[in-house]
């Protein structure tokens, strides 16, 4: 179904099928499309700029989801991936915000389109679905150079369950509360805390020298 409307719209279809079975049943279906036997969390992502659309397994979606977003140096334009509702809901809302939501809305805006119904699904599932959409921020929140340092600073974050006491010491002026939980912060509040915290390092420094020797 994917596929097949895919290539209506004009796309150009790279098919990605780990079943042989299915794999060439869908060849037959769509010979336009490029089908490739393969697993999607295997698979190397184009160098050149790319867009998803998959039904992803439910119990791989934070998986897939690592593999596709968290580099941000990939070329990949947008995604629209259909999950289970309560997935989708948990990467998309703004509070209580989570690690990986935080960390991916740095590059990408997430939102949830669409519900999906158990019974447009065959088999049935027990539970609704939702496209969960990813688009390519024009402008960063984060750079991607940084990608691997911010992402070590949420989960420190989080883990400690506050703003590292040099976050805490120069967010003021962001207008937030230095005592807030790490889940009440949205992508760009925390982006701006990295760019107060990750600029000024040195002023940080000085600051704990300075109030030390008083």
């Amino acid at each position: 179904m994917l596929t097949a409307a895919l290539l209506r719209a004009g796309a150009r279809v790279v098919a990605l099928e780990p079943d042989r079975r299915l794999a060439a049943r869908l060849r037959r279906a769509c010979p336009a499309a490029e089908v490739v036997e393969a697993d999607a969390l295997g698979w190397t992502w184009p160098s050149e700029p790319f867009r998803v659309v998959a039904n992803v397994p439910f119990a791989l979606t934070t998986e897939f989801e690592r593999l596709l977003l968290s580099d941000p140096r990939q070329p990949l334009r947008s995604a629209d991936l259909v999950v289970q509702w309560e997935a989708a809901d948990k990467r998309a809302r703004l509070w209580p915000s989570t690690v990986l939501g935080v960390l991916w809305s740095a590059w990408y805006e997430l939102d949830v389109v669409r519900r999906i119904a158990p019974a447009a699904f065959a088999p049935r599932p027990s539970v609704a679905a939702a496209v969960l959409a990813a688009r390519r921020r024009p402008e960063p929140l984060v750079p991607a150079a940084q990608a691997p340092a911010y992402a070590a600073f949420l989960e420190r974050s989080f883990r400690a369950g506050g703003l590292p006491r040099h976050a805490r010491a120069l967010i003021p002026a962001l207008g937030l509360d230095p005592h807030a939980d790490p889940r009440d912060l949205d992508a760009r509040a925390w982006a701006a805390v990295w760019r107060e915290t990750s600029a000024a390092p040195r002023t940080v420094s000085r600051m704990h020298r300075r109030g030390r020797r008083r």
